[in-house]
């Protein structure tokens, strides 16, 4: 019973599939209106710059080494304008703890586009923003920035101070502009 059964929805379905695929084998294809009229006149399209995988790379590479120079164990993220990690380093050494940090300060850095050392002194007269996800208020973030506009964010997590971190992720976005 169950084999006719199978053997019956099998048929109906081979059928229903012949038939769309018969359907649309002849009708011809045709690109939908909107995607016809798309270009970079429309008003209803932004462009927006965003930070290559080399130029993230060289980022990281420079606040790590930067660190390096100075004997400390840290952890290096780069995030694009969305928040989305583009590239993470951790250093040898660097503490567990260090690579969700440095990608929470990127992430607050560029979603402010502030130095997170700023956005921490905000905390006296909002508390509240500790709480919104994926954040850290600590100092240790830097914006990278084209055009006055936020287009990625450096975070390194792992030295003794805020302000060391801060330093190396300055250097990561300094490397940028050589």
């Amino acid at each position: 019973m169950k084999k006719i059964l199978f053997g019956a929805t099998a048929a109906v379905i081979a059928a229903g599939t012949f038939g769309v695929v018969s359907a649309n084998a002849s009708s011809p294809a045709a690109a939908p209106a909107a995607a016809v009229r798309a270009d970079a006149s429309n008003g209803n399209l932004q462009q927006s710059t965003h930070l290559t995988v080399e130029a993230a790379t060289k980022a990281a590479q420079a606040a790590l080494k930067a660190a390096e120079k100075e004997n400390q164990r840290v952890s290096v993220a780069v995030v694009d304008r969305n928040g989305t990690t583009i590239v993470t380093l951790r250093g040898d050494g660097a503490g567990p703890q260090s690579y969700e940090s440095a990608v929470k300060k990127a992430y607050t850095a560029v979603s402010w586009n502030a130095p997170t050392s700023e956005l921490a002194k905000r905390l006296t007269n909002a508390p509240t923003l500790k709480d919104i996800p994926n954040t850290l208020f600590l100092a240790g973030g830097a914006p990278v920035t084209a055009k006055g506009a936020p287009v990625a964010g450096i975070g390194v997590a792992g030295a003794p101070s805020g302000d060391l971190d801060e330093k190396f992720a300055r250097a990561g976005v300094a490397s940028l502009g050589r």
